[in-house]
């Protein structure tokens, strides 16, 4: 048998490279539980801008073994299933996620023996075992929407002799039938925290979720609910996650017969594109919209649509040698207009960093607020 030691050396030294070192408790778990025992036969290495490698445990054992022990996330689905992981071309729906990343969240998350805690999203079955090692397997609900997945991942978990709670469904539901909960984990993004989540916490418990509104990469928030019903907390850090298949962002063909109101701008979209996490944070909560880029040789492309009415677009492109930038609207809504007004208003308030956004989640829906939940933003 492999000698596990020098590859989880070599990936703890890794992650702390990205990060500061690991709570001593997170690190004993990520090497008490071997990461290569919940990753498929094949799977796709993918992060830091570079095309997937493909690896294939039958064809290289030892190069399948080393990409599992890389600090990077693995693929292990494309399409929902649809496509094969050979042809390395499709959506990414299914992953286990970075070491770096899952310590992130469990340092955040904080789970201590005799916790209950909720997993949404079971995908290999890495987590929840790291869970069951943190908080003991009887305490463990897992919730997978894809039957696939969640098959694979009892297997997974079985053959370590880990029999947590698994269930298939949505997570945006919860499993109200295991709560109270006194921790939910949740391992794909999410553009509205679903108050199920809130109302199946008891008191103090805590809630780390990954959000990708639409504009830029997404964050990670901790929140906290309260005796009241509600959730609040802040906004942490970087975070990539696929995003929940019940919130995905429908795209829709432009109108036909509708013809673009053509003008230009002098707001460059690459400065929109590339803002720091809370000028994102801050478009996000006021105009509520998705930003799509592509970059080309010499144009760079920005297409802004709303969140909740995706017909309400707009598209920016900027051209090298140009000073004011061509504009086409293909609503009554300025949605460009918007995010450009956004991202002053985050300049006049002094360019706040992330950690000073926070949200609060409750029965009526969710608010963005900065520095103190009493200042609502959005």
């Amino acid at each position: 048998m492999t000698d596990l030691g020098p590859l989880l050396d070599t990936m703890i030294a890794r992650i702390e490279t990205v990060r500061s070192p690991m709570e001593s408790r997170i690190e004993r778990a990520l090497r008490s539980v071997p990461r290569h025992e919940y990753v498929p036969p094949v799977a796709l290495i993918v992060g830091n801008d570079r095309p997937p490698i493909l690896i294939d445990r039958e064809a290289d054992p030892e190069l399948w073994l080393r990409g599992v022990y890389t600090e990077t996330a693995l693929v292990t689905q494309l399409d929902d299933g649809a496509t094969e992981l050979r042809d390395l071309d499709g959506s990414y729906s299914s992953s286990s996620s970075a070491p770096a990343t899952v310590a992130d969240l469990l340092e955040l998350l904080d789970p201590r023996p005799g916790d209950r805690v909720l997993e949404v999203g079971t995908g290999t079955g890495w987590t929840a075992a790291l869970l069951c090692h943190l908080a003991g397997e009887a305490n463990v609900t897992s919730v997978e929407v894809d039957p696939s997945l969640a098959e694979a991942a009892a297997k997974n978990l079985a053959a370590a002799g880990l029999r947590p709670h698994l269930i298939v469904g949505d997570g945006a539901d919860g499993a109200a039938e295991r709560a109270p909960f006194d921790r939910v984990h949740v391992t794909c993004a999410v553009r509205t925290v679903p108050y199920a989540w809130v109302e199946q916490c008891r008191p103090g418990g805590v809630i780390v979720t990954p959000m990708q509104m639409g504009v830029g990469e997404g964050h990670v928030l901790r929140l906290v609910v309260l005796p009241d019903g509600t959730a609040q907390g802040r906004f942490r850090e970087y975070a990539s996650y696929m995003t929940m298949r019940s919130q995905r962002y429908v795209h829709l063909p432009d109108p036909e017969g509708v013809q673009p109101r053509e003008s230009t701008t002098r707001v460059d979209p690459r400065m929109i594109a590339g803002a720091p996490p809370g000028a994102r944070l801050t478009i996000a909560a006021l105009a509520g919209v998705r930003l799509d880029t592509r970059a080309e040789p010499e144009c760079f492309r920005a297409w802004v649509s709303s969140t909740v009415r995706p017909q309400e677009k707009a598209l920016v492109i900027w051209e090298e040698g140009r000073t004011e930038y061509t504009l086409y609207e293909l609503s009554d809504r300025q949605v460009w207009e918007e995010v450009v007004a956004a991202y002053f208003q985050w300049v006049r308030w002094g360019e706040p960093r992330r950690d000073r956004f926070g949200m609060t989640v409750a029965p009526d829906g969710q608010r963005y607020w900065l520095d103190t939940p009493g200042r609502v933003i959005g």
